[in-house]
């Protein structure tokens, strides 16, 4: 199950809760992050958002997986997520889990148009 996580650091705390639930068996595998924005002009006008996104491979390594071990895709950006109709990263990510290569997955996950919060938030999850 994800986890949400705090949208600009992960405190002490958090850190320390988010590493109980990492595992030898998690490490062993790699770490997958998923990078994706709706459209061009979301990419083109909130560099902030990918910025973030970017930014939870240092989240994956402080939790104990290798820069090398961080997989970053993000072929899918200005792709809406409505559908999984180009959105070859998407499908990359979900081959990756069914093989079991996947020890954890990373996201950035938007609260949409109806949200009451303006912002977005990690989400992550061990992958069992």
């Amino acid at each position: 199950m994800a986890e949400p996580m705090d949208k600009h650091t992960l405190s002490s705390g958090m850190l320390n809760t988010a590493a109980s639930k990492v595992t030898a068996a998690h490490l062993k595998r790699d770490a997958f992050l998923y990078v994706r924005q709706s459209t061009l002009r979301q990419v083109q006008q909130n560099t902030e958002s990918t910025q973030r996104q970017y930014a939870l491979q240092q989240r994956a390594v402080a939790l104990g997986w290798g820069m090398e071990r961080v997989h970053v895709i993000d072929c899918d950006l200005g792709h809406s997520g409505a559908s999984t109709v180009d959105r070859e990263g998407f499908r990359q990510l979900v081959a990756e889990v069914s093989m079991g290569h996947a020890g954890s997955c990373w996201g950035w996950k938007s609260p949409g148009w109806h949200a009451t919060r303006p912002i977005g938030s990690v989400c992550w999850s061990c992958v069992p």
